[in-house]
């Protein structure tokens, strides 16, 4: 920054943006070499963000997916754990906020929430499909004291019980208990959270599932006879994976190829190597969404269906009840002219569509 330039100036003409897919090895790179955490791979739902003033990078902040369980969050929303995990979609938590050396002045952190506030609905909307109505952090009390959220208007909560998530569960020893702190997005925020119909809350489809790690290794299997629309020459990865990854984050509620993509880089190191990915100097790596789209735009459909309902046959259970329900197919055009319409049989136990036709 210029000595002659004054903080006024800064704030009144910072700016904050998602970065560019160009930019996300310097975001990478900056946040391992300078925040105290390291740099943290996307998790679920994921923008990241930059604060900009005269094309310098001021600060950065990572928007992911929420906490699965936070008491003091959850007892101050209101709601029981039958509605919770379908709707921590609608919650965005601030996993990383850093700002950059030699821009520490006055008020800027505050600055770059509310612009962030300002924009992250919209950005949540258009990349995600979905509403967003609470945001979240958690913050150290042996390092910060939460200042920076306080100034931005956000609700300091209380304190976590100190447990930390492991790849089992949680902890059986307190750690240390972080602030959490909380920013509405909506001036009836915990009334929406706790309404009592989905449909509301643009929630229409049927609530996501979670996969275990038997039905991840059998998803390639049922992909397997699908013809591959791909030359053989550069194949970096097999049609079972691609079309596996596709329909298991379909499955967990993810709609549309970015999401689909963000979701499968979110996925670890086990995960992935259950979905049989290709193995690269000892990580396992996915599908790039273009590898995604490529894919899904080529294949037979009536192929993809059959493999996705023998899958489904193998998971099926008893069920208590079956819903038959039918709609009209976006810009599907039969070949008469008509619109396509599809009905489908979905068990109210498995949330798993048994057979669909059109």
């Amino acid at each position: 920054m210029n000595p002659t330039t004054s903080i006024r100036q800064v704030l009144s003409e910072l700016r904050v943006r998602p970065i560019e897919r160009s930019e996300e090895s310097r975001y990478r790179a900056e946040m391992s070499r300078h925040h105290y955490l390291g740099d943290l791979n996307k998790i679920g739902e994921t923008i990241w963000y930059i604060a900009i003033w005269q094309d310098q990078w001021v600060a950065q902040l990572s928007m992911s997916a929420a906490a699965l369980k936070c008491g003091v969050r959850d007892r101050w929303i209101g709601w029981d754990f039958r509605m919770q995990y379908d709707r921590l979609s609608l919650i965005a938590n601030n996993s990383r906020f850093l700002i950059l050396p030699d821009w520490h002045l006055p008020n800027l952190g505050s600055r770059v929430l509310a612009l962030t506030e300002h924009r992250i609905v919209d950005d949540w909307q258009a990349r995600f499909g979905h509403l967003l109505l609470l945001l979240e952090t958690f913050v150290d009390p042996r390092r910060f004291h939460g200042g920076v959220y306080r100034a931005a208007n956000w609700l300091e909560l209380g304190l976590t019980q100190g447990y930390r998530r492991i790849r089992r569960g949680y902890s059986s020893e307190i750690d240390s208990p972080k602030r959490v702190f909380v920013r509405p997005l909506h001036r009836t925020t915990r009334l929406q959270l706790t309404h009592p119909d989905r449909n509301h809350l643009q929630l229409t489809g049927a609530p996501k599932l979670m996969l275990t790690a038997e039905q991840m290794r059998s998803l390639p299997e049922s992909f397997a006879t699908i013809p591959d629309p791909r030359r053989s020459q550069g194949q970096r990865h097999p049609l079972s994976v691609v079309l596996s990854i596709a329909a298991a984050a379909i499955l967990c509620g993810r709609r549309g190829y970015k999401a689909i993509h963000d979701w499968a880089e979110s996925l670890g190191q086990k995960a992935r190597e259950r979905f049989g990915c290709r193995n690269e100097n000892g990580r396992y790596v996915v599908p790039s969404e273009f590898v995604i789209r490529y894919c899904l735009v080529r294949i037979e459909p009536d192929a993809l269906d059959q493999a996705i309902s023998s899958w489904s046959r193998k998971w099926e259970r008893d069920e208590s009840a079956l819903a038959i329900d039918g709609k009209t197919m976006k810009n599907a055009i039969a070949d008469d002219g008509s619109q396509t319409h599809i009905m489908s049989v979905i068990g109210h136990d498995s949330n798993l569509c048994h057979t669909q036709k059109k």
